[in-house]
């Protein structure tokens, strides 16, 4: 190589210092002044932990009365029964009764004191009838029961499900559950959770996830519904997450209610992060439950190498790439500078771009490359595990 090509190389090289100086200096003044508030991730998992609450196991008693709300039929009054009785040849003793259960849960037939057969199943009474006439009034007997009118609780059921509007239930069958099953049961829309408002109580409300096994537990537990009261059945929350900064497409990300995605996902669906800047940390901002916003560090090198927990982002959340001071350099590099054989000209394509082209450069400097004279550190080297997360 020329003696003169060498003096051009050095002179370059020391204005190369130069700048980088003085953007740093730069760059330090400005980020002075900025203090950065965001918590580490292992803060905010810490943090998140706490914020969820602790549900409470339900008690025996709890657990009893829901398993009950799936037993067999119990009547109650209103209800109207056909009872038929059957003697030993066959024959039938009585022509079919239809009989009403009284308020006092009792009902009347022939040649019997009244008989309370309230809050029993059929086969119970079955029994009773015939504990009842055999063998003080006939030697054998059959007795079958069957219901023919049940005396339901009508209640209003709206929201997200497919046949909104009055449901009459039957008596055992008074809750949340049974109510949106008798409206068709819930759309592809539905969260899953349900206010009840008692007509009786208007100024209070009961809000149940019936996707969780414990609050679904409290709603079959819960005091039966009466007449009038309404059941709203809440529509999904579109899971849409924010992602901005120095990625390729920018912009809300829209998912199914109830979808997941996490953070690298985010990242890949907006098209991974800008090769021409190499950002390497990121943040999380999360709206909690009690409505501040926590801010949280993300060191993007570390997540994309599993170093990091992969966290699954929550509706709302915004995942922001921000500028540093070192995007900020190789923006303004890209920008702004160009070296050919050791002259500062403007130009057209990226200096990360040329910096790249390790056969243009090999032709000029004898086989080594601009990167490895003015940037031995690989300051400018890209990022290639990050940049990884958009694909081919």
């Amino acid at each position: 190589m020329r003696t003169q090509d060498m003096r051009m190389i050095q002179v370059t090289r020391g204005v190369w210092c130069l700048g980088v100086c003085a953007l740093a200096a730069v760059g330090v003044a400005a980020g002075c002044s900025t203090v950065d508030h965001r918590i580490s991730l292992a803060e905010f998992m810490a943090v998140d932990q706490v914020s969820v609450p602790e549900v409470e196991a339900p008690s025996a008693e709890t657990t009893q009365r829901a398993a009950g709300a799936f037993g067999l039929y119990r009547v109650g009054a209103g209800d109207v029964l056909e009872v038929k009785t059957i003697g030993g040849g066959g024959e039938e003793i009585y022509p079919p009764m239809n009989v009403r259960v009284g308020r006092d849960g009792k009902i009347d037939l022939p040649n019997l004191e009244p008989l309370s057969v309230g809050d029993m199943e059929l086969e119970d009474i079955e029994r009773a009838i015939k504990s009842a006439y055999v063998p003080n009034v006939h030697r054998e007997l059959v007795v079958n029961v069957m219901p023919l009118a049940l005396n339901g609780t009508k209640v209003l059921v709206i929201g997200a499900v497919t046949e909104p509007g009055l449901i009459s239930l039957r008596r055992t069958d008074r809750n949340v559950l049974f109510a949106i099953v008798g409206a068709g049961g819930v759309t592809a829309i539905a969260s899953g959770r349900a206010t009840l408002r008692r007509l009786h109580a208007p100024e209070t409300e009961e809000t149940y996830d019936l996707t969780d096994p414990v609050e679904l537990q409290a709603a079959l537990a819960a005091a039966p519904l009466d007449h009038g009261d309404i059941i709203e059945v809440h529509t999904a929350t579109p899971n849409t997450v924010y992602v901005g900064g120095l990625v390729r497409d920018v912009g809300p990300q829209m998912y199914d209610a109830g979808g997941r995605v996490n953070l690298l996902q985010a990242l890949a669906a907006a098209g991974g992060l800008r090769e021409d800047v190499g950002p390497k940390e990121g943040t999380l901002v999360r709206r909690m439950p009690d409505g501040t916003d926590v801010h949280v560090k993300l060191d993007l090198q570390r997540l994309a190498c599993g170093l990091d927990p992969n966290l699954t982002l929550a509706a709302g959340d915004i995942l922001w790439v921000p500028e540093t001071f070192e995007t900020r350099v190789r923006s303004f590099i890209n920008q702004n500078l160009f070296f050919r054989a050791g002259v500062s000209v403007n130009y057209n394509v990226t200096g990360i771009e040329f910096l790249n082209r390790q056969d243009q450069q090999a032709a000029r400097f004898g086989g080594g490359t601009l990167q490895d004279s003015f940037d031995p550190l690989g300051f400018l080297t890209r990022n290639a595990a990050l940049n990884s997360l958009t694909g081919p």
